[in-house]
């Protein structure tokens, strides 16, 4: 059998990136020692998550790849001979910055890159301001583990992105994200937008027949702007399996290190019961490509 082990890094985060690096590297250091092979963080890291307002100071902290982040987590890599999924800032040039998940290998290699395809606009996740949208397209990163489908928070809502990293190969859908509550909405409205986020992914891993590992920050961070009460992210990273059974998840509220064992023979089986991929009907899919169908 074919199994790994996922170690998945829930934490909350302060205005000091530096504090911010050192906690990431002892919770890394933690699931390592729990046998973690490969180990996967929250979108951008860092620092807080800075997209609640317009600022341009902000720009400040995106750093070129390769840059000092690169070099940093590339070491942790190689010294615990993981592979490691990160999530930064990146400046490729003077007004041009991308949301890119950055994927090292164990020898502390750059396995690949991705660059967030779908960028959110809405109150307190001002994305447009800071990212322009990824040109990578949607194709897995090869691993001396696997080969990984890692796609970026709000790419998580799109089935597309997830098809088309099974349909090249992908043995893990990975999503670094950074999502939580609007503190206005009532419980109940809060409860249905954590389920129908950790639904669509599961979702994902039932269409694709492949595991999905959902990595989410946690805490309150607050509204430098004061023009809403911040973000309490709702935590709750989970790992679920090829027909979407949850196999692990995590406090809603709480920082939380896991280690998950996964079988990735068992997508095989899982196909074999299920052969979407046999059966879809691709020669009527060229619609989807039109905005909307009037």
């Amino acid at each position: 059998m074919r199994k790994i082990k996922v170690g998945l890094v829930q934490q909350s985060n302060t205005a000091d990136t530096k504090a911010n690096l050192y906690k990431l590297a002892q919770n890394i250091e933690d699931v390592c020692k729990r046998g973690a092979q490969l180990v996967v963080l929250q979108e951008l890291h860092n620092s807080l998550y800075f997209c609640q307002m317009e600022d341009t100071q902000n720009f400040d902290l995106a750093e070129p790849i390769p840059g000092p982040s690169t070099g940093f987590f590339g070491e942790l890599a190689r010294q615990f001979g993981i592979v490691l999924v990160t999530s930064l800032f990146e400046r490729r040039t003077a007004g041009l910055y991308h949301n890119t998940a950055v994927v090292f290998d164990t020898d502390g290699s750059v396995a690949g890159t991705y660059r967030k395809m779908h960028i959110p606009d809405d109150p307190a996740y001002y994305e447009k301001f800071y990212f322009t949208p990824g040109d990578l397209g949607f194709h897995p990163i090869s691993t001396s583990l696997c080969k990984l489908g890692v796609q970026v928070c709000w790419d998580q809502w799109y089935p597309e992105g997830a098809r088309l990293m099974a349909l090249q190969g992908a043995e893990l859908l990975i999503y670094p994200t950074a999502i939580g509550y609007e503190s206005s909405d009532i419980p109940e409205e809060q409860e249905r937008q954590r389920e129908a986020w950790t639904t669509v992914q599961r979702g994902h891993a039932v269409a694709n027949g492949l595991p999905v590992i959902a990595v989410n920050r946690v805490g309150h961070e607050p509204d430098p702007s004061g023009q809403t009460r911040g973000i309490r992210f709702w935590g709750s990273s989970f790992v679920a399996g090829p027909q979407g059974e949850m196999l692990a998840r995590a406090s809603r509220d709480a920082e939380e290190n896991m280690v998950v064992e996964i079988d990735l023979e068992r997508s095989e089986n899982v196909r074999r019961w299920w052969p979407f991929l046999r059966d879809r009907r691709i020669e009527e899919f060229a619609p989807l490509t039109r905005r909307f169908i009037d």
